[in-house]
């Protein structure tokens, strides 16, 4: 596993933006997939856990984000870490 791991660091420090942007596509698509496999009477059960995986996910990327996007560029864990 850690393996796995160091292999995706090095990748990603290579992508670019729009690297990010593809993958995010290519996640979202396979989830779309998942959801139109569960079955009907699940659908609601899985509504709500994609709800809470959804904002526990997030939140801290918004968190890390917002510094540079307000023009501070002063990483979060500088300021709670």
């Amino acid at each position: 596993m850690k393996k796995l791991f160091e292999a995706a660091n090095q990748y990603l420090k290579g992508c670019t933006w729009k690297d990010m942007a593809l993958l995010k596509i290519c996640v979202c698509a396979m989830g779309v997939l998942i959801g139109l496999a569960v079955p009907r009477r699940k659908k609601r059960a899985a509504a709500w856990v994609a709800s809470l995986v959804f904002a526990a996910s997030y939140v801290p990327l918004m968190g890390k984000f917002l510094p540079y996007l307000l023009g501070d560029k002063i990483a979060i864990e500088d300021i709670y870490g």
